[in-house]
């Protein structure tokens, strides 16, 4: 480990830069902040993750961020890395540390609060003003209003992270599903545990969500409305009986970036249709 710290030194080291102007951005939410605060034209790179808006993806795509190679990362000679507090792994960025690169981690969000903090902490890294992008954020946030199922109660709502082999795998407390729900004046049909867990048939018929939500994917992940219709559980629930079936862009739903209060606006009326 020493040796290639070594050499990702010289790397460094044998080519002159200007502070902070080659910038790498690891982590959709933080890239959208990025491009949100105008600094777009400093991006040189990001990660797999890092899709909108179109401009990122153009970029240099640095890999997934929790398998991140240091050697791609020097090689596009940046002056700073932004990081979710995720990425890694901790060996590539103990080496990116003691080669002296300058690596920002930012911490994740599931709330209001926290989508602001990741602003104020990017636009502090990057030197600028995020105030103006602060304050239009958190405009969104208060606009969103709860709305109440026709019986006066939220609408119960189940998160499904993935149904491989038919097996549900749902969100409980603790995860950014669980904050955008939160955010859109639903009710977590999944309670007793934290983050994500797989349920048993018993357990998805019990939930009994009005809606179900997913991210908009395919694969071996995604639950086409005809296997929920079929599945021996989730067709049980009043969500697949009504057929309220809600699909959302994964980084546009959970990211907890600068357009959260959209998501959580445009789940709120998927919700309430």
């Amino acid at each position: 480990m020493r040796r290639l710290a070594l050499c990702l030194l010289a790397v460094l080291v044998a080519t002159p830069t200007i502070a902070q102007d080659r910038i790498v951005v690891i982590g959709g939410a933080l890239t959208e902040i990025v491009f949100a605060l105008d600094q777009g034209h400093r991006v040189v790179g990001r990660d797999t993750t890092s899709t909108y808006p179109p401009e990122a993806a153009a970029q240099p795509d640095v890999g997934y961020m929790r398998a991140l190679s240091a050697e791609g990362l020097v090689s596009l000679d940046p002056d700073l890395i932004i990081a979710d507090a995720g990425a890694g792994p901790r060996e590539t960025v103990d080496l990116l540390r003691a080669a002296g690169v300058p690596f920002v981690q930012v911490p994740t969000a599931q709330d209001a609060a926290g989508v602001l903090a990741r602003i104020d902490a990017v636009a502090d890294a990057l030197g600028v003003d995020g105030q103006p992008l602060h304050q239009r954020v958190a405009a969104g946030f208060a606009a969103l209003q709860r709305p109440d199922g026709a019986d006066g109660r939220p609408v119960r709502a189940m998160f499904i992270l993935s149904a491989t082999g038919g097996r549900i795998t749902a969100s409980g407390s603790d995860t950014a599903a669980a904050g955008i729900l939160q955010l859109a004046g639903a009710e977590n049909a999944v309670q007793g545990f934290s983050g994500y867990r797989q349920l048993n048939d018993e357990a998805v018929a019990l939930a009994a969500p009005d809606v179900i939500v997913m991210m908009d994917r395919i694969g071996d992940h995604a639950l086409s409305d005809a296997q929920i219709q079929s599945h021996p559980a989730l067709g049980l629930t009043p969500a697949a009986q009504a057929g309220r079936v809600v699909r959302m862009d994964g980084l546009y739903l959970l990211g907890f970036g600068p357009r959260t209060p959209q998501a959580a606006r445009a789940l709120m009326d998927a919700l309430g249709g």
